[in-house]
């Protein structure tokens, strides 16, 4: 995939960080490590408008999500175990193991799992998933899942738009992978921030209502 996406570099435009985003976005392994920075790299080089680079790789995950989640929604828990188990499930690196996981994550911090999820490596293009078969009301998955996405795009576009400032075209993939741990801890940070509000903000109005 990474070889694929240097190739796509020099061509890299909306329709392409679309098109990669949604592949993101939906159980098809597609790291928006090496999609959103070169985008951004690009467009602090005057090649594209970084909003409209942010709006298409907002879309394109949030479209792909979409996919998981009305797929998760209509056919169940079963075929999407089924699926997870089999051999395309096992290509897209799925099985029943992580989908149990993104399904305790999803129970273990309702609703908002489905913002911060999109956050978290290993959870980000599953956590749809959970969200389908527990019947979360379309609009609030729509809403959280575009707010997680969007805020992981620009902690990305920020990383090529600076990159740029110091980095040759020729060592850009290096840098990113270099530099993709040091952004997963600090957005682990911020997510366990964003976690810890919610309970707190629970916690305070179960409190209340016990008066």
């Amino acid at each position: 995939m990474e070889e694929f996406i240097k190739s796509l570099l020099e061509e890299l435009g909306y329709g392409w960080v679309f098109i990669l985003m949604f592949i993101e976005g939906s159980v098809i392994p597609a790291p928006s490590e090496l999609i959103v920075p070169p985008a951004a790299y690009k467009a602090a080089a005057g090649d594209l408008n970084i909003y409209l680079v942010l709006l298409s790789a907002t879309t394109g995950a949030l479209m792909g999500s979409m996919a998981n989640y009305i797929a998760a929604y209509y056919l169940g828990r079963p075929v999407m175990y089924r699926f997870a188990n089999s051999k395309l499930g096992h290509l897209c690196l799925l099985n029943q193991e992580k989908v149990e996981q993104a399904e305790k994550y999803f129970y273990d911090h309702g609703v908002i799992a489905t913002l911060t999820g999109r956050l978290l490596p290993g959870i980000r293009q599953i956590i749809s998933i959970p969200a389908g078969l527990a019947k979360m009301k379309f609009w609030k998955f729509a809403l959280y899942t575009s707010i997680g996405a969007g805020l992981w795009n620009c902690v990305l576009a920020a990383l090529g738009w600076w990159l740029h400032s110091f980095v040759p075209k020729q060592q850009l993939f290096e840098k990113i992978n270099e530099y993709n741990s040091h952004i997963v801890i600090a957005v682990l940070g911020v997510v366990g921030l964003v976690v810890a509000f919610f309970v707190g903000k629970w916690a305070v109005k179960k409190y209340s209502n016990k008066k």
